[in-house]
């Protein structure tokens, strides 16, 4: 009794163990995530090896880290992640991509928000997790807060020709800031000059001229900052005032040497780390760049640091450095957010503008002659900077970054991140998008975005996922890697030296242990060239498993790589009409063992590399029974016609006359025996019958042909007229000639009979081709001499003409007025008294 309790007790326990598993197994598969059918085909990810290898690849792609995976269904354990989860893989790797927000301070004047000082860029702080070849978006807002603190440097050229400017700027110190305090409440001013390297050739080394280059005039210098910044405007006109101007010898001079300084010198100029920094550059001349210190002695290339005297303000490295680049200058510009505004002269403003376009966010001034206008200049170029906003960033190689400008109520513009027109509280936005292109040394960087001219930026950092979480725990000497001949990482085996395949099954050395083989020898009988290394292991589509090609499965099942070194496959045989192998009713694609690639197998009926050719006839049958009408070839079912015919069937021949060439040969095979060969001949679907008189058929055509050579003893002709009959045959009535010198039977043709047609025979033709083009000759030859007779005639009428004129032609003779003869005669009145 209690056995068979406890049997029928075994019995229900293994029913209920057996329907839960049945349950969780169906819940486990019952819905897989949809399959796009592309991603049933081979996709991008089959190429990797490894977990690290695999997420880099693409962001589609997912890795699986189920132990036997690969090794029991020969899965590629890198694919598209709905193909995984498909095929049931539970340990998926799969890096998503996201957008945090560490600081996001709303925007505000100074003094609105949670801080003191204003917030003109929002969000302050991201971090980005990305996938190599994946993008993040994200928006940023730039807001110009009003009255933000201004720091504006004043550099001045103070060569000898700017005499008149620093006077004018001595009398406009005070309106200048004056017109400042209108822009902002919050700003200070500064004052610094420049004039030239104190080395020959820019100026003259002699002792006196070093000390005084010109009447009145201050020892020359490289550049001198006079004045800090600073709130006290007063003492900025003080300083303007007791300047004094210098002099140099070439026309080019020390202007970026002075803008390195001001840009670079922070605490010397006094630049605040949260203000908008602006230099005022004024000169009438051109200026030197990198490269033009060698003429001076001055080889060593600018290093871009502060060199100013604290106590003088001179820079006392001017001669040791040379003049810096120009894109080294707008580096240091950029860092320090200094923006310039080029106050020059009308004859200097081309060559300022270039300057500009490689300087981010500089404008160019007109300066009148004397800089009576200099405030004006300053005031308008400031509303043009703060009426911009432009979006920079520094970041590095393998982040491409790209921009889309939302500007006020302006549709979204792609590629674009510059916004114009706006005024001080206006906001605008930037979508911009981050991709990671490969993978970096380090995987967390670090860039900023930020627009031109402000202090302020947002940071980002970036972590580009390149390695799997996996491949830190692996396992050394893994049981599951054939008794602890690998590492287990990731689900997968990496073998020890000597040893490979799925789990480390195969060894280096052979069976016997008679004979030692490297890994290259053991997979030399997986390559289809044995004896070349640069042949792929089984094509690049398998594993070499132990000597023996294991290739691998397909996502589509029906698709199957298959062959010795899996060279060949049932997938990627020649198409047809967009049909492999021109579709199942012509072929299939299999494996050519001897030329080891894969190759259409035509059915019967179809030949070709793609089973693109029929074998058959049927439709290149002509009307009248002929193949082509005689007049072509059947190709692969399709008439290639002799010129001049056409058609699908060679019955078209637009040079020809009605459909007389096309029955003479079925006419001539049958009556004469000729043109065509007796088994063609039998095809012909023509009848012919003698007839004494032609009958008069409309829709007919009389056609009239030589008779063929060697069946009459003079030129002779025949003629037919034809009609079809209900059963698709073409009845000739034809009239044989008569005796040599009379003519062939016509019957009812006279009157409305049929047209009359001959056979344009190719002697023919050429007679007419020959005889048309010897008329043209002809025509144009008679016009030639036509041409030449008339202008012979006119030219001997004119030269008679000329010759008449030249008979008739009376001269006057005279004496040259001026002419004076050699003797004088003079007669002496007291000659004879």
């Amino acid at each position: 009794m209690d056995g068979g309790y406890r049997y029928r007790h075994l019995i229900w326990a293994t029913m209920m163990l057996s329907l839960l598993s049945t349950m969780c197994n169906a819940q486990a598969v019952t819905e897989p995530p949809p399959i796009d059918p592309q991603d049933l085909q081979d996709n991008i990810c089959s190429a990797a090896r490894t977990c690290g290898e695999c997420i880099a690849l693409d962001p589609m792609c997912g890795w699986c880290g189920d132990q036997g995976y690969a090794e029991e269904t020969n899965f590629r354990r890198c694919d598209l992640q709905a193909n995984l989860m498909n095929k049931t893989c539970q340990d998926i790797t799969f890096p998503e991509s996201s957008v945090t927000v560490v600081q996001n301070d709303p925007l505000s004047d100074a003094g609105e928000g949670p801080s003191t000082e204003a917030v003109q860029v929002a969000p302050q702080k991201i971090t980005l997790k990305l996938r190599p070849k994946e993008t993040a978006d994200l928006t940023v807002s730039v807001r110009q807060a009003r009255d933000y603190p201004v720091d504006l440097y004043y550099v001045m050229d103070l060569s000898r020709s700017m005499q008149d400017d620093l006077d004018n700027l001595k009398e406009l110190a005070t309106t200048l800031a004056y017109e400042i305090g209108n822009i902002t409440r919050n700003f200070r001013l500064g004052f610094g000059s420049f004039v030239e390297k104190t080395v020959a050739p820019y100026v003259d080394t002699a002792i006196g001229s070093l000390m005084e280059p010109c009447p009145g005039c201050e020892a020359p210098y490289n550049f001198r900052n006079h004045l800090p910044l600073d709130i006290n405007t007063d003492l900025f006109s003080q300083r303007v005032n007791e300047t004094s101007v210098s002099g140099n010898l070439d026309l080019p001079e020390a202007g970026l040497d002075a803008l390195m300084q001001v840009t670079v010198c922070k605490d010397q100029i006094g630049w605040l780390p949260r203000a908008r920094h602006i230099v005022v550059y004024t000169s009438d001349g051109s200026f030197h760049f990198a490269g033009d210190g060698k003429l001076g002695g001055v080889v060593q290339p600018n290093d871009g640091k502060c060199h100013l005297n604290p106590d003088t303000g001179y820079n006392t490295k001017a001669n040791e450095y040379d003049y810096p680049s120009i894109g080294h200058l707008n580096v240091r510009m950029r860092e320090q957010n200094v923006i310039p505004i080029f106050a020059v002269t009308a004859k200097q403003m081309s060559l300022y503008q270039t300057l500009a376009r490689f300087i981010e966010g500089s404008t160019v001034g007109t300066l009148a002659q004397d800089s009576s206008n200099v405030v004006q200049l300053i005031k308008d170029n400031y509303e043009k900077i703060t009426s911009r906003v432009e979006i920079v960033d520094n970041s590095p190689e393998n982040l491409a970054v790209s921009y889309t400008s939302r500007c006020l109520d302006e549709a979204p513009r792609p590629n674009s991140k510059v916004c114009t027109g706006l005024r001080l509280g206006e906001t605008v936005s930037f979508d911009v998008s981050v991709e990671a292109t490969s993978c970096p040394d380090n995987n967390i960087q670090k860039f900023s975005i930020g627009p031109i001219g402000f202090d302020e930026s947002i940071l980002i950092t970036v972590e580009v996922a390149c390695e799997c979480e996996c491949e830190a725990s692996a396992v050394p000497n893994s049981e599951y890697c054939t008794n602890g001949n690998g590492t287990l990482s990731c689900g997968q085996c990496a073998c020890d030296p000597g040893r490979y395949g799925k789990q480390c099954e195969c060894s280096s050395t052979d069976d016997a242990g008679t004979s030692f083989r490297d890994k290259y020898e053991n997979v030399a009988s997986c390559r289809a060239n044995t004896n070349s290394t640069s042949s792929i292991v089984c094509s690049g589509r398998g594993e070499c498993i132990c000597g023996e090609c294991a290739c691998f499965e397909r996502q589509n099942r029906k698709e199957i790589i298959s062959g010795r070194y899996c060279e060949c496959d049932n997938f990627s045989c020649e198409r047809y009409d967009s049909e492999l192998c021109g579709g199942p009713d012509r072929g299939e694609c299999v494996c050519d063992e001897k030329k080891r690639r894969s190759a259409c197998k035509c059915r019967p009926g179809y030949v070709g590399n793609a089973c693109g050719c029929a074998t058959s006839t049927a439709a290149c049958i002509a009307s009248n029974g002929l193949i082509c009408n005689g007049r072509g070839r059947c190709n692969c079912n399709k008439c290639t016609c002799e010129s001049p015919f056409q058609g699908e069937t060679c019955e078209v021949c637009k040079t020809c006359i009605g459909k007389c060439s096309s029955y003479r040969p079925c006419v001539e095979c049958q009556v004469y025996g000729v043109d065509i060969s007796p088994a063609d001949c039998n095809k012909c679907n023509v009848a012919v019958v003698i007839e004494r008189d032609l009958p008069t058929i409309n829709g007919s055509s009389l056609c009239v042909f030589p008779v063929p050579e060697g069946h009459s003893n003079c030129s002779q002709t025949y003629s037919f007229v034809y009609e079809t009959l209900s059963n698709g045959t073409i009845l000739v009535h034809l009239v044989e000639p008569g005796e040599c010198g009379g003519d062939s039977g016509s019957g009812g043709n006279d009157g409305d009979g049929p047209v009359v047609e001959k056979d344009a025979s190719g002697s023919e033709i050429f007679i007419f081709v020959i005889s048309t083009v010897v008329a043209i000759v002809l025509i144009g030859l008679v016009l030639l001499a036509l041409l030449r007779a008339a202008t012979f005639l006119h030219d001997k009428r004119e030269f008679a003409r000329f010759q008449k004129e030249q008979k008739s032609a009376v001269w006057d003779q005279a004496q040259n007025p001026i002419y004076k003869p050699s003797t004088s005669t003079y007669v002496n009145p007291l000659y004879g008294k």
